[in-house]
């Protein structure tokens, strides 16, 4: 089925928010089933990678886990060195998204910042064990993103800059 151009943002809106709530559901449930600690990673990662494109959707989330991976790197090596404080985690998150920005992982970066400050804030007793974690969170999620992404949009849209008439 076509639509008309003036409904094309519409529709493209809600189909991406039904992808992403499908989504959101099936991740949150299967990580309860893996009685995950935290599935609220699982959920970010799902909401951050969903697109309508499924080649997009693999680019996004291919460059979330390479942000989670340098992120949980950078923070639990700095919790390791350093006590938490302002300047720790300044300091780490600077490293860990230019990590990714010198390694071409842009959409990475912020990922890469926040779970770097979060790892160096939150998890001190056990930095590698909350990485581990929340790289296995994150995975789930865009796992499960990825192959919802080769469902079928319900309705097409020609992205060509056609009507259709």
């Amino acid at each position: 089925m076509r639509i008309n151009k003036n409904s094309q943002q519409l529709t493209g809106g809600i189909q991406l928010a039904l992808r992403a709530a499908v989504v959101a559901g099936l991740s949150i449930a299967l990580a309860r089933v893996r009685r995950f600690e935290f599935p609220i990673y699982a959920l970010i990662a799902v909401v951050v990678v969903t697109d309508l494109s499924p080649s997009r959707t693999s680019k996004l989330g291919l460059q979330r886990i390479v942000g989670t991976v340098v992120g949980a790197t950078c923070g639990t090596t700095l919790r390791q060195v350093f006590q938490p404080s302002g300047w720790a985690i300044g300091f780490g998150i600077l490293v860990a998204m230019l990590i990714c920005h010198i390694s071409r992982v842009n959409d990475g970066g912020k990922v890469a910042g926040y779970i770097c400050g979060v790892a160096v804030v939150a998890h001190g007793t056990h930095p590698w064990s909350y990485a581990i974690l929340r790289f296995t969170e994150n995975v789930l999620g865009i796992g499960v993103t990825w192959l919802i992404s080769f469902v079928p949009k319900v309705i097409q849209i020609d992205e060509t800059g056609s009507t259709g008439e």
